[in-house]
């Protein structure tokens, strides 16, 4: 049973992974490709967030196709996406060839985003719920750190001005992987359920689940459902579903707001413009991705330990912290030594441990059956708005105002997180779907 649940969840995983790549080399590559097409900061700016359009119109949107052809079916389609933009972008002949192959990216990350967590959630027992989630986002780290390291191999063997190229062709190799693999994975139980093949949803639990009677389970999961709410999305909009719609935009936007993926996309420019060399930048960039894959495996090893919400607090309490200490190293300008390094290697091992370990497990698990995929969505899509918006603006705000401003904004916001999530969560450790179904409903009406 374990050995095929690892199996499902490793190759749902992979689609974490080619999310957390399209994620990350943009930071080693925006460099050459502004100096390619000669790129002004606003353009540069665009070309940055217009996966990010992709990544919101991608999550938003994806739930409905999910409800009705499966968790499975969409993520062969997430790969082929994954495929077609790392092809599009590494072989662009012009800049829109680019900014499109950047754009389908995007559509792959923002479903990738939704159906990889909720696939793993809706296949996972409740003891090992919160890690095997957590694995999508070690996945993303890991993504995001193998994007790096392969930018700084290829910048360092040369290739001149197109070496930016290979950067995003190395994708292409676990796109196919992902895509093959997809072939030997089940469909999720619950979707099973939901569309009526119960035989097979009871085949499916007994591979994933160690369960004496899963008749008892399969009947929680129908006792869950309502045609009405399953097929009308007005009802995510009235009682008792809005507020915890309107509680997963705001774990969304506050992920967003600590300002974690202005240092996944833009970490080797700050540290370009705070003196370092190139090459200097680059290894910087490296041991940020390294530090957060490190710490989202202590955030996994204690999710299930500890909840959800203690972790949420630790990183609330340390982030600001170093946020702090590097909008202050801008503001005095005080950019030499290691500062601006220790202030962001704190920050990215708090949020690891915290906030990116947990933001897609809330998510994946916070909304009931009826609307898990809509819901997933609607939380996903806060996101990735709130992060194009931010990767956006960056370039101009840091052009208009300085670095460092910029970074108190975000250690601010991420205090302010604090608040939210003390008063917006409800602790879910241990607890099957279907359990936490009857308390947030219970709490929310």
């Amino acid at each position: 049973m374990k050995r095929y649940l690892y199996f499902v969840t490793f190759v749902a995983a992979l689609g974490s992974l080619l999310f957390g790549f399209e994620t990350g080399v943009i930071n080693g590559t925006i460099f050459y490709v502004a100096q390619y097409f000669g790129l002004s900061p606003a353009m540069k700016g665009f070309v940055v967030s217009v996966a990010l359009i992709g990544c919101v119109i991608g999550a938003l949107f994806v739930g409905k196709p999910a409800d009705l052809y499966g968790r499975r079916y969409i993520l062969r389609y997430m790969a082929l996406f994954f495929l077609i933009s790392m092809l599009m972008t590494g072989l662009a002949t012009n800049l829109w060839m680019f900014i499109i192959g950047r754009f389908i990216g995007g559509l792959a990350v923002g479903g990738a985003s939704v159906v990889t967590p909720m696939y793993i959630s809706e296949v996972a027992p409740p003891k090992l719920r919160g890690r095997l989630v957590a694995t999508a986002q070690f996945a993303i780290v890991l993504g995001i750190l193998v994007s790096f390291f392969s930018n700084f191999i290829i910048d360092s063997m040369g290739g001149g001005e197109n070496k930016w190229r290979w950067m995003f062709l190395f994708g292409v190799i676990p796109s196919i992987v992902f895509f093959v693999l997809l072939f030997f994975v089940q469909r999720s139980p619950r979707w099973l359920v939901k569309t009526g093949r119960i035989d097979e949803a009871r085949e499916a639990l007994l591979r994933v689940n160690n369960i004496a009677d899963p008749d008892v389970l399969i009947k929680e999961i129908q006792d869950s459902l309502d045609n009405e709410v399953l097929t009308h999305y007005s009802v995510l909009f009235r009682k008792p579903y809005f507020k915890l719609v309107l509680i997963g935009i705001g774990v969304g936007m506050f992920n967003q707001l600590s300002g974690i993926n202005i240092v996944n996309y833009y970490s080797t420019d700050i540290f370009r413009e705070a003196g370092f060399s190139g090459e200097s930048a680059f290894y910087q960039t490296v041991l940020i991705g390294i530090t957060n894959l490190i710490f989202t495996i202590v955030g996994m090893s204690l999710i299930d330990k500890f909840g959800r919400k203690f972790l949420l607090y630790a990183g609330g309490i340390g982030m600001p912290v170093f946020l702090g200490m590097f909008s202050w190293a801008y503001l005095s300008g005080n950019t030499n030594g290691y500062i601006l390094l220790i202030s962001m290697l704190g920050f990215i091992a708090f949020f690891a441990a915290s906030q990116g370990t947990v933001i897609w497990v809330i998510l994946s698990e916070m909304f009931p059956n009826n609307i898990r995929a809509r819901g997933s969505a609607i939380g996903s899509f806060s996101h990735w708005f709130f992060n194009a918006l931010n990767s956006w603006v960056f370039p101009v705000v840091v052009v208009s105002i300085g670095t460092g401003y910029a970074f108190l904004f975000f250690g601010i916001a991420t205090v302010l997180s604090l608040v939210f999530y003390h008063f917006a969560l409800v602790e879910t450790k241990g607890k099957s779907l279907e359990e936490i179904e009857k308390i947030v409903l219970g709490s929310n009406r």
